[in-house]
């Protein structure tokens, strides 16, 4: 299922859902609640949210999910459709994120935007303070939101000036720092690598340790071989791991941040790693290590999209796009 912008319309074709009644605000076919207060108000019950996401999953008319056939009939007081043709019942919600959910789609919505729109990103304990229930199902809720913000491949390799650098998580390191030095053996620090192409988007990697196979091996995936540059710090990992690629470097040791006269820094980066630091210390304040790199994805996406009007209604999409997760195998990921 393939969802995009232009794909979006005003109203469904006329004829196939005649019970349907738009009652939220299209710009030029575009939803775009402009804050909370909007949120809540466009998407007050759960009729609303319903016709929202029928609205964005079937841009042309309700289709059969099971054999593709465009005349359905809607069940009366059960919310689902009725296939004319190979009579198979399912709703807006079936084979998506929302599916089999407990929840009101109300609190679906109202977190979606909450996740999306904090620039830092927002707790389950504070998501569990703010809808009620409990904190379990508000950090399956989040993680469920999470899972669909993630990058689905492939994607657009980065060129231009591209900065690449390392960056360290997790507890205080204790002990002499020649023994217990991150990604090379006894140590309680998580990596995450940064790849960032200045004026576009950002990629984040929970690694297993910065050594110059893994960095090529990050490098190689996401950067075009026609990047203009690479920039990274005076790291030696970095020399063989960029290939054939121009390399630049700062030396940080030396108390180089902007190598004089030029654009050869990493600042770009490293803007991009105090957010995710500022997150972690000063929103999520605990990130385990097996679920890290969902964090990451949620900041990647959030960042890549921070100058888009419709990223609500574009992250509804991704939701409508991805399969549910169940709470077992959530918890079992990456064990």
């Amino acid at each position: 299922m393939q969802l995009r912008v232009e794909d979006v319309p005003r109203q469904f074709i006329a004829g196939h859902i005649p019970w349907v009644l738009l009652s939220f605000p299209w710009h030029g076919d575009l939803m775009t609640p402009v804050n909370l207060i909007g949120v809540m108000e466009q998407f007050a019950d759960e009729r609303k949210c319903r016709e929202t996401l029928m609205h964005l999953r079937w841009a042309n008319g309700v289709m059969c999910l099971r054999c593709g056939h465009d005349k359905v009939t809607p069940v009366n007081d059960r919310k689902v459709f009725d296939c004319n043709s190979c009579h198979y019942q399912f709703s807006v919600t079936v084979g998506t994120m929302f599916h089999d959910s407990h929840l009101s789609l109300t609190k679906w919505f109202v977190v979606a935007y909450l996740l999306t729109e904090s620039r830092k990103g927002m707790s389950a304990n504070q998501i569990h303070r703010m809808i009620g229930g409990s904190y379990k199902t508000a950090w399956y809720l989040c993680h469920r939101i999470r899972a669909a913000m993630k990058a689905v491949p492939p994607v657009k390799k980065l060129d231009g000036t591209v900065e690449v650098d390392e960056t360290y998580v997790g507890g205080k390191q204790h002990g002499y720092p020649g023994v217990r030095r991150p990604g090379f053996g006894d140590s309680n620090k998580e990596i995450v690598i940064g790849i960032r192409q200045r004026g576009g988007d950002l990629r984040f990697f929970h690694a297993e340790d910065a050594k110059t196979g893994t960095l090529a091996k990050y490098i190689a995936e996401n950067i075009s071989e026609d990047v203009d540059v690479i920039v990274t710090d005076e790291y030696r990992g970095y020399r063989k791991a960029v290939g054939k690629a121009r390399h630049e470097t700062v030396n940080h040791g030396r108390k180089e941040y902007v190598r004089l006269g030029t654009d050869i820094h990493t600042n770009t980066v490293e803007s991009a790693f105090s957010l995710l630091k500022r997150g972690i210390i000063g929103t999520w304040h605990r990130v385990s290590a097996k679920h890290l790199q969902a964090y990451l994805d949620e900041m990647c996406f959030r960042f890549d999209n921070r100058k888009n009007p419709y990223l609500f209604r574009d992250t509804l999409l991704k939701m409508l796009d991805t399969e549910h997760i169940e709470y077992k195998h959530l918890v079992q990921a990456a064990a």
